[in-house]
Formats: C-alpha cells, structure tokens, sequence
C-alpha cells in the first residue's frame, strides 16, 4: 500500500488478523491456478507487492526453489517478517513512490492493492518496466458495483446497510471499487502481449470466511460507517449478527485477475552478402 495516500484498512488494525486469515481462504486458490497457468516454476525472480499476510509470497518461495527469489513487499511489514524462508526478502515499501530495479523480474503479482491507490494507473505502467523481457504481470483487483446482492434476484442474498455505508466510506478515500474490471484493457494498453483476465465471485457466507471478512472490514471502519448516517448503531450491531448466521449469503464483490507478458525483443537476421 502507500503511505502517501492511508490504506483504508491499515495492516496495523486489530482485525488485520481476521482479514488475512480470511482473504487466502477465498482466493488463494484462483490466484495459484493463474500463477500455475504462467508457468511460474524453479529459478524464477518474483516480484509479490503488497504481500500483506504473506501466503501467496510462501507460496511462491516453494514453487521458485532454491534457486529462485522471491521480493515481497507492503509499507507495513509486520506479517511478511514472520516468514521464514530462505529465498524470500522483506522489503518495506511504496509502491507509489520508492524505486524498484528495471527488468529484473519473470513475474509481479499484487491483490487488492491498485484500487487503493490515487496513482494506481502510473503504478501499473511502472510494474510492467520491472519485467524481464518475457516476464508476466499478474494483477488482481475487486469490481465491487457490477454484481451486488440483489435480493430481488435471489432472495437468498442478503444486502446489508452496513455493506452499502462501508462502500460509501471507502469512494470517499478515493478507493476505485470497480477497478477491476478495467485491469484487462489497462495491460492492454501498455503494450503487454497475450493479455487476458478472468472473473471470480465466490460465495460470501455466515459464520464462513466470507462473513469473517466483512466482518473484519465492519468492526475496522465501525465509526466511518456509522458516520455515515445510512443506519444506527442498532441496526450495524443486527449487521454483524447476521454474520453468524450460516443462512446469510451474498456473492462475492467480482476478483478481476488480468495478465499480460513482456515481449521478447525480436532478433534481426543480417543478410549475407
């Protein structure tokens, strides 16, 4: 994240710990298919920002090997240094502002991070110039507004006021909740070869790993959301009862994942005279 603009959700929370239990669970494993399907393997340099509480960074140093390496980043280090890995580096760290090596990386990874970033499209072009040629960019970013619950359509869904309130705490710090789904074409047009992405809308339920998020994400923004207006105290404390409910149901927000490959530069053949 970046330090210039506060991460609404600051690694530094009480219920950091909950959200990062609950995030891998959710989506470490379409993350580690795309990463599977790249062909990330033994030797590669990797680049993982914002690595937050670390599972896809272990996963990484695993896959790479011992004669791999693997950087992972975030400006609060707190989780990533309880990893101990050989090949793995702790790096403190902004994105938006401190510099990173140029061409140096077979892949770069980041979730959750760009829509939190005013700067988030210069972020992007600057991750793509750290890629070896034929190096991948993987990015991975919330669409929060295309699919929301709508229990007109499906009267299982739940939409909580809560939910709504949060949305409008996070627009108000400038987090972008549909970026990704403008991932595929950003990659697109910074000139990156065989570009393509990918939706995922896991189920969000009650007393499960969905509910635990939101609720981690409710109790950490409590006084915005309330600040709001939206609802009461009352109603935000009905809010996360029905969090403990297994009959609660709502998708997920959509995890754009979008990638694209640095191209090898082409080699010119000299005409013999």
């Amino acid at each position: 994240m970046t330090s210039k603009a506060k991460y609404v959700l600051d690694n530094a929370a009480e219920q950091t710990s909950a959200r990062f239990a609950a995030l891998p669970s959710l989506y470490d494993p379409g993350t580690i298919r795309h990463l599977e399907q790249l062909g990330v393997g033994a030797g590669w340099r990797c680049l993982e920002i914002g690595g937050g509480g670390g599972s896809i960074a272990a996963w990484l140093c695993d896959r790479v090997g011992p004669t791999g390496q693997v950087l992972a980043t975030d400006v609060d280090t707190r989780f990533l240094e309880r990893l101990r890995r050989p090949n793995l580096e702790v790096r403190r760290h902004d994105i938006a502002s401190d510099p990173l090596p140029r061409r140096a990386f077979n892949l770069v990874h980041l979730r959750l991070v760009l829509m939190h970033l005013p700067q988030r499209d210069e972020v992007l072009e600057r991750l793509a110039g750290v890629l070896r040629p034929g190096g991948w960019l993987l990015a991975e970013e919330f669409d929060s507004l295309s699919m929301p619950p709508d229990p007109s359509v499906n009267p299982a869904e739940t939409l909580l006021k809560s939910d709504l309130a949060m949305r409008e705490v996070m627009a108000a710090r400038g987090v972008d909740l549909r970026y990704g789904r403008f991932l595929p074409a950003r990659l697109q047009a910074l000139g990156l070869a065989d570009v393509d992405g990918e939706g995922r809308v896991p189920l969000w339920r009650g007393r499960a790993a969905g509910g635990a998020l939101l609720r981690a994400n409710f109790e950490q923004l409590r006084d915005a959301i309330l600040a709001t207006g939206r609802l009461t105290a009352e109603e935000f404390e009905r809010d996360l009862a029905r969090l403990d409910d297994e009959g609660f149901m709502r998708p997920s927000s959509v995890m754009w994942a979008a990638w694209g490959r640095r191209s090898r530069p082409s080699v010119s053949r000299r005409t013999r005279h």
